[in-house]
């Protein structure tokens, strides 16, 4: 069985980007928007139609320089979303019924499972939305059709019991009948999980007016959710073609899916540089290995490889703006060149260890015997410590370190900076309830709103919940400490949330809670872990809950409703997880522990974690000013210093060469400059060719097929992969018991990398 602490280590998990406002960042190849314009009046999509010329030429509205191809607009910016691809369109069906209540339920139970498994993977993907609402869809339209309802018995000697069909099945199956938060993971216990996760939501609906209500905080992952329902309920006359294409492509990634991930794992990382060197002197083979290998985990980098494994590939870049995949691939660049030349140039002893790793080590090379420092009580044994010596980082982790502090200090400054004047507006709106967004107007027409003091009622029930927690269970940490962890979580909440829902993908704001953590807490590792969990993960958690309640904007749902379902899927999400990473735990722990992991399950996450925790309880040895990676904190105040000079810069030139400088997200390149650092590599190259034709090629040049197509396509892709996962997961990778691997051939070797990049001794 998995020790307490062990468990405790295991993180929440959150799901994927935005459209720009006022002084907000635009993509390298569009427009920009303008300040009068804020006040403007979204005209519909069916009005604007007709713009485009024949034979494919692209025109320009002259009232607000939209891109039209064949007469379809292409979506660019928030309001595009807003206008274009969102329906305005409010039946006032009912949100809350038995039927949705049930429904919810047991595919929150899905999802919740899914997320647990994913987390113990080599990569860290997100489950599919899409495929768990087309679910609901069916099994609701199934529902509506084939159960009793009210309309039959009526006239007859069985009226009596029409208040009870009509309330098993209320006829047809209507829009709003959605499902419940499934992203949200279990930490310790049910109550320590509602703690977390309700607190975020406290300060979501505080934060409504700038991280929901504009146009411009559009949480670019959640879209196929949204387009798909109302395509599927608004418009019945084509969803022929739109379903036979979903349950096509799900067919076929389910059937495929087998192959790279059970069968033929080759597939995940087809590299031929790997291939073409098998007899290549040891020491070349490192280096090739190390720069081009990436199938297993911690293997290498996998520059080149091609992965044909949608698992690890996901829907994510065909919902990204390309703003946020062009600064990713300079992160991609930066990663590559970074993390080759601190290993090879020895940059904090790097090649006494591994390159890739996430565990931490003795200055020897093996692993680090922390329970023998640190003792049962999880203390701080200074005798112990001194016998032993201080532990250290590989090169790789310490560089992800320093990255993850430098895009933590970008995103603050650049939120300030560039989003400054965006924040003041939507306050100001918000006061004055003049929010232009159209979604907005219509739900606040036609619903009560989610009373302030229910938001704040709940930040105060989950506050004496975390102090419970604090005074009865073994966490070791200060009820001082847990207040401290809340008020920096609120802080960083607000900007971690902006750059999610403008650009897809957030910021890990892990390592300035472990920071913090430890110098509230020094010698204390399991105090930090329980530090993150009531900072970091009431960040992560607030993301999530606030893109649930966007979708609710975009699909008109009722805001108490909303509120009491979300509710509802936290508490219930959070336990199927904690039963599922139990299972997993338990069955695969060895695995867990292996600094390498396999290419099946990884535990590099949850070492990553134990990792930050247990160096910063040590900071003053490790960080301080002798200590050797003192450049890490220090790294937090640098990641602000070029952003200002951006920003200095935009002022004078906005656009050099035809590049805003304002579309460079610093942050973002920060993060993806350590994106390599740990876990399986080789699907990178694959998530960049597949981001390239969705949001390049077809959303720009075939507008009207990506509007229609793009989202339900990358849905059904997700859904078949995962659910395919779900079962090997469980019936041959041993997520409960013994694994039952495939048998070895040329595209499963036995021994060795999968991908035949066989240096650093992966033969021995």
């Amino acid at each position: 069985m998995a020790s307490q602490d062990e468990i405790d280590q295991l993180p929440k998990l959150t799901a994927p980007v935005s459209y720009e406002a006022p002084g907000s960042p635009h993509s390298f190849d569009e427009k920009a928007d303008h300040p009068d314009k804020l006040e403007k009046r979204h005209s519909s999509a069916s009005s604007l139609s007709s713009k485009g010329e024949p034979g494919g030429k692209a025109v320009y509205d002259t009232d607000d320089d939209v891109r039209y191809v064949n007469g379809e607009p292409v979506i660019t910016t928030g309001r595009d979303v807003s206008r274009f691809l969102i329906d305005i369109r409010d039946d006032g069906d009912p949100a809350v019924t038995f039927r949705s209540l049930f429904l919810g339920t047991v595919f929150a139970g899905l999802g919740a499972a899914l997320c647990q498994i994913y987390l113990f993977k080599p990569v860290q993907v997100q489950v599919s939305t899409v495929f768990l609402l087309l679910l609901i869809y069916s099994c609701g339209l199934a529902w509506a059709k084939y159960l009793p309802r009210a309309e039959w018995v009526e006239g007859t000697r069985f009226a009596r019991l029409v208040p009870v069909l009509r309330f098993l099945n209320p006829g047809e199956f209507q829009i709003k009948e959605l499902y419940y938060s499934t992203n949200v993971e279990a930490t310790t216990a049910i109550l320590a999980t509602f703690s977390t996760a309700c607190f975020g939501y406290g300060l979501v609906g505080l934060l409504r007016p700038l991280t929901v209500y504009p146009s411009e905080m559009v949480y670019w992952t959640n879209l196929p959710t949204v387009s798909i329902f109302q395509a599927l309920h608004f418009d019945s006359a084509s969803n022929h073609k739109r379903l036979k294409l979903f349950w096509s492509a799900f067919t076929g990634m389910f059937i495929w899916e087998v192959l790279p991930s059970y069968i033929f794992p080759l597939l995940n990382g087809i590299n031929i540089v790997c291939l073409a060197t098998q007899h290549v002197p040891s020491a070349a083979q490192d280096v090739i290995t190390n720069l081009f290998g990436g199938t297993d985990g911690n293997e290498g980098l996998g520059f080149l490889s091609l992965s044909l494994d949608w698992q690890y590939i996901t829907s994510t870049f065909m919902s990204w703006p390309l703003i946020q995949q062009a600064n990713s691939w300079i992160g991609y660049a930066v990663c590559y060149g970074a993390i080759m030349g601190i290993y090879y140039s020895n940059v904090w002893n790097s090649k006494a260890f591994p390159m890739l790793s996430t565990s931490l080590y003795s200055q020897n090379g093996t692993r680090y015997n922390q329970t023998a420092v640190f003792g049962s009580k999880f203390q701080l044994n200074e005798t112990a410590l001194e016998t032993i010596g201080l532990p250290a980082l590989t090169g790789s982790n310490a560089w992800s370190n320093l990255c993850a502090n430098l895009a933590i200090g970008g995103l603050i400054a650049h939120t300030v900076l560039f989003w400054g004047p965006y924040v003041w507006e939507s306050f100001k709106q918000a006061r004055a309830k003049s929010q232009p967004d159209p979604h907005w107007q219509i739900v606040n027409k036609n619903y009560e709103e989610v009373p302030w003091h229910w938001y704040f009622g709940l930040l105060v029930l989950s506050f004496f919940a975390g102090l419970i927690v604090i005074f009865k269970g073994q966490t070791t940490l200060p009820w001082y400490a847990y207040i401290t962890a809340l008020l920096l979580g609120a802080f960083i909440t607000p900007f971690s949330t902006l750059l999610y829902a403008r650009m897809g993908n957030g910021i890990a704001t892990n390592q300035l809670m472990k920071m913090v953590a430890g110098a509230i807490n020094p010698g204390k590792p399991v105090a930090n872990l329980y530090f993150s969990m009531w900072s970091h993960d009431v960040v992560s958690t607030s993301i999530g809950l606030a893109g649930d309640l966007k979708i609710g904007q975009y699909l008109k749902i009722p805001p108490r409703s909303m509120f009491l379902t979300q509710i509802w899927g936290t508490i219930l999400g959070a336990a199927v997880n904690y039963v599922v990473m139990v299972s997993v735990v338990d069955a695969q722990r060895e695995v867990l522990l292996d600094p390498r992991g396999t290419n099946v399950w990884s535990g590099q996450y949850p070492q990553s974690l134990n990792s930050a925790a247990v160096t910063w309880s040590l900071a003053k040895q490790l960080y301080g000013p002798h200590g050797p990676y003192i450049w890490i904190p220090l790294a937090l105040l640098f990641g602000m210093v070029p952003t200002f000079f951006q920003w200095i810069i935009a002022k004078r030139w906005p656009t050099i060469k035809g590049i805003r400088i304002s579309s460079i997200i610093l942050p973002i390149i920060y993060q993806y400059s350590q994106w390599m650092s740990s876990g399986t590599n080789s699907p990178v190259t694959s998530c960049i060719i597949v981001g390239l034709v969705s949001q390049l090629w077809l959303r720009r040049y075939h507008p009207g097929w990506y509007k229609k197509y793009n989202f339900i396509l990358g849905g059904a892709l997700d859904g078949g992969a995962q659910v395919m996962i779900f079962i090997l997961s469980f019936a041959v990778f041993g997520a409960s018991g013994t694994p039952r691997p495939f048998p070895a051939w040329w595209g499963n070797p036995a021994q060795g990398n999968v991908d035949y990049c066989n240096g650093n001794g992966a033969l021995d």
